[in-house]
């Protein structure tokens, strides 16, 4: 490979301006197979695609372990694999400790010490190692083989190891970040299902196991179309959509997204007037596809899919909060255990609801309202610091 221009990133710490070595990867890593001085036996499988100890006696254990690459801390390991995208694979780096892997995997380590957070994010960036992998690896078989020669060959630019150690430090942070808001949204989803249960009446129950305080009386058993009536928008035929327009017109595959197509103004003023449209506050189901999908109707100007997108137009018995939640656990009668992969009128009118007092239901409607906006709010926040995380490889690295 022919000298590159000498480079550095468009941010750096303080106090560094050298710019950036040329350097070839095989002045840093070695294939592991070249190696043979590691001898020792490690009890730990380590599963490649996650770097995490998987529990012994799941196979690996239980055979011969005398083929299996022996990996120590810093060690990385290739997973061809064409359905990533790197296109051919990509790197893991074995920041747990030792263990051993399956023989079919490449594997390489450091020749010397290497700041390993900075060495964790390096080889996982894809504008720098898309290109390497894609000229360094063999298609063709199921795991797609790493020509670790070729690779070893293909030059990349590095800090000084000061820089790479401060470097490291600010992606392991970010994802230290990362991790907790990712583990607040799951202890909020985990929670969210359980009082889901205990909220709601078990089957053959009229009470639920968790109530407020001052509510007492039996829920009433009622069919959904007991209390109202399945509702959908005026059909709307190709012709009368556009790529560009006034109105957003949400079909099932982009319900709850954003719409690629639009009506006229006039279209939407008419069949607004003359056909059945929802209230705000109303929720939206979608009927086919991934049946019973749920967007809260906000009141704007949008139009909805005749049949595929519906709405239960009920009277005061039911308050459309409770309804959502209702949603979230429904068993939509006569699909149960079936392959169908569309609601009908039917499905929904003859499915039954347990009703309490609509103050019960307001109350129980706002309870996950308020937890359904502070799950949004840290996955906000866990977007926010991905995109961060984004950005920060972009100018960090050259």
């Amino acid at each position: 490979m022919t000298k590159e221009k000498a480079k550095e990133p468009q941010i750096r710490f303080k106090g560094f301006t050298d710019v950036w070595e040329q350097r070839k990867l095989g002045e840093f890593y070695t294939s592991l197979a070249e190696r043979n001085d590691d001898l020792l036996s490690y009890d730990k499988v380590l599963s490649v695609a996650t770097m995490k100890y998987k529990i012994n006696g799941n196979g690996a254990a239980n055979s011969s372990l005398a083929n299996y690459k022996r990996l120590r801390l810093g060690d990385i390991a290739f997973e061809g694999h064409t359905s990533k995208k790197f296109r051919y694979g990509r790197f893991v780096l074995n920041d747990v400790g030792d263990g051993i892997m399956s023989p079919r995997f490449s594997a390489l380590r450091p020749i010397q010490y290497l700041p390993i957070n900075f060495w964790k994010y390096y080889i996982h960036y894809e504008p720098i190692m898309g290109k390497i992998l894609v000229n360094s690896t063999k298609a063709g078989t199921m795991m797609n083989e790493l020509v670790v020669p070729e690779f070893l060959n293909n030059s990349i630019f590095v800090p000084c190891e000061e820089e790479q150690e401060r470097i490291g430090e600010v992606f392991n942070s970010i994802d230290h970040l990362i991790t907790l808001h990712q583990r607040k949204c799951d202890l909020l989803f985990k929670a969210k299902k359980t009082l889901l249960q205990k909220m709601f009446p078990k089957n053959g129950e009229t009470t639920p196991e968790i109530r407020f305080k001052g509510f007492t009386g039996a829920w009433e058993q009622r069919k959904l179309g007991e209390v109202g009536s399945v509702s959908m928008c005026r059909r709307i035929f190709k012709e009368q959509t556009s790529e560009n327009g006034d109105i957003p017109f949400y079909k099932i595959g982009t319900f709850g997204g954003e719409a690629d197509a639009f009506i006229s103004r006039e279209v939407f003023e008419e069949y607004r007037a003359k056909y059945p449209y929802p209230k705000k506050g109303d929720i939206l189901l979608s009927a086919s596809g991934s049946i019973g999908r749920i967007v809260e109707f906000t009141g704007k100007n949008e139009y909805f899919q005749d049949s595929n997108i519906v709405w239960l137009n009920h009277d005061e018995r039911l308050d459309n909060s409770f309804l959502k939640c209702f949603y979230s656990i429904v068993k939509w009668a006569g699909i149960e255990g079936s392959t169908i992969k569309r609601l009908y009128n039917n499905n929904i009118l003859n499915t039954v609801i347990n009703l309490p007092i609509v103050e019960e239901q307001q109350k129980i409607g706002a309870y996950f309202a308020n937890l359904d906006h502070l799950i949004t709010l840290h996955q906000h926040e866990l977007e926010k610091l991905q995109n961060i995380k984004k950005s920060c490889l972009k100018m960090m690295f050259v």
